[in-house]
């Protein structure tokens, strides 16, 4: 149990840390926000409200893992490397993936919801 609680408290660390932190990451946490009520007012369905904010979750795990590469990256080395690049260009595109998933998804849903 103890074990379980330590990892709690480090969630709770980096969440804040990225809530405290990252631009992407705040900008996530208010759209998140603000769709929770649009989520449930869009439709009446669980599997869609489901789909809805967990796209969202979804987009912020995938940012949290991208700052935590980031970050990894910076502390291997500060000097231009082309290998370290790529790495951080491909958690920049999965965030993009995960964001683009998240726009499909509401897009549907707003599809669905403008004409039945």
């Amino acid at each position: 149990m103890d074990r379980l609680w330590r990892a709690t408290i480090n969630s709770w660390k980096g969440l804040a840390f990225a809530a405290r932190t990252e631009r992407a990451f705040q900008q996530e946490v208010v759209v998140f926000i603000v769709a929770i009520p649009l989520a449930l007012m869009l439709t009446g369905n669980a599997v869609q409200r489901f789909m809805l904010i967990g796209s969202l979750i979804f987009l912020m795990v995938v940012e949290l893992l991208n700052t935590a590469i980031e970050k990894l990256a910076d502390r291997v080395t500060r000097e231009i490397d082309v290998a370290v690049g790529a790495v951080k260009d491909m958690g920049s595109a999965a965030v993009h993936l995960a964001l683009l998933f998240a726009a499909a998804v509401w897009l549907w849903a707003l599809a669905g919801w403008l004409w039945p």
